[in-house]
């Protein structure tokens, strides 16, 4: 299996950290800009785009902070890989904004990054924050 390499992306955005949260924590708030569909049991979720079917477990989560999603196997076993959204706002301008971080293959990271910034496009218009 080709090894991946972590990266970090930062998106401002014009929201309430409580608003945000509901966006990145939750099913339905996920399937609105993340994966055409959203399903959970407990700490695992199923994210669904088009034809293809991915799970991951809710490692780790903090309320109106960050959620952490560790994709696993078809085996029901974590993998190395993982996902996490984290809502950063600035003590003094109390701007907000949106700290990606996942992995990539190292020559994919580009495109990975584009993709990213497209979702969160969405997430925006779904929010209203454009």
């Amino acid at each position: 299996m080709e090894s991946k390499i972590k990266y970090e992306l930062e998106f401002p955005i014009n929201s309430s950290p409580s608003l945000l949260y509901q966006y990145i924590s939750t099913p339905s708030g996920l399937s609105e800009w993340f994966a055409d569909n959203v399903n959970s049991r407990g700490e695992f979720f199923t994210f669904i785009w088009n034809d293809s079917e991915e799970k991951a477990r809710m490692t780790s989560k903090k309320s109106g902070e960050k959620i952490k999603f560790r994709w696993i196997d078809e085996d029901n076993n974590d993998t190395d890989y993982y996902f996490e959204l984290r809502i950063l706002e600035d003590e003094i301008t109390k701007d907000v904004s949106l700290m990606v971080i996942d992995y990539a293959a190292e020559d994919e990271v580009e495109e990975a990054s584009l993709l990213w910034e497209n979702q969160i496009s969405d997430l925006k218009h779904v929010i209203g924050s454009v």
